[in-house]
């Protein structure tokens, strides 16, 4: 099994979205000792903001600079490394009730007319293989899962949404919201998170 593993926060050591996506990863790696893990850091490596000369480029059209030929290459590679996995964990904090842009980047790189999803008849069609399957690791300041504040949530319903809309239907989400409310909302929201790890099954 291949376990693409992405982390997105700016935060380091301090992420609590980086410590679950890898408790997540290394509980899947106990499920399936043999798992080859392809890692992520969009904080430590980020990919490049697309450019108008990027589309260009991705359209067909005329690549005069090498920096726009290895651009090119690190979005076909997102793809591959996305096509080739078989569990998807990414690590998505909420920044300002959305994404980091960091990991928006990578988005914008694997959405991808005719590679990710097409256009047919009846609408928009995902791409991806049936099977993959995704564990999206939710760390947020507030609570936004209920009440007044769930209507600020543009982190997990958008994630939701674009990788719906690649094919990656079957998702679970492991949450940890609150962090930001006291000491104790924290280690109440993180030992949470953990319980949920520990009853993985893919």
């Amino acid at each position: 099994m291949t376990i693409l593993h992405i982390d997105s926060s700016i935060l380091g050591d301090y992420s609590a979205s980086r410590k679950i996506s890898a408790q997540t990863v290394e509980r899947l790696k106990v499920l399936y000792p043999q798992s080859d893990v392809i890692y992520r850091d969009l904080a430590a490596d980020p990919i490049p903001y697309l450019s108008s000369a990027h589309l260009t480029a991705q359209q067909g059209g005329s690549v005069p600079e090498a920096t726009i030929e290895a651009d090119l290459a690190t979005g076909n590679t997102c793809i591959e490394e996305l096509m080739a996995a078989d569990v998807i964990v990414i690590g998505v904090p909420m920044y300002n009730f959305s994404i980091p842009a960091q990991l928006k980047s990578w988005i914008d790189r694997v959405v991808v007319a005719g590679k990710t999803f097409r256009y047919g008849a009846n609408g928009p069609e995902g791409l991806l293989p049936s099977g993959k399957k995704v564990f999206l690791i939710s760390a947020r300041g507030g609570v936004y899962s209920a009440g007044h504040a769930a209507a600020l949530d543009h982190q997990e319903a958008y994630m939701l949404a674009v990788l719906g809309f690649i094919g990656l239907q079957d998702v679970n989400c492991i949450r940890a919201e609150g962090l930001a409310l006291g000491d104790t909302e924290k280690e109440a929201a993180l030992v949470h998170a953990q319980e949920e790890i520990a009853t993985l099954s893919v």
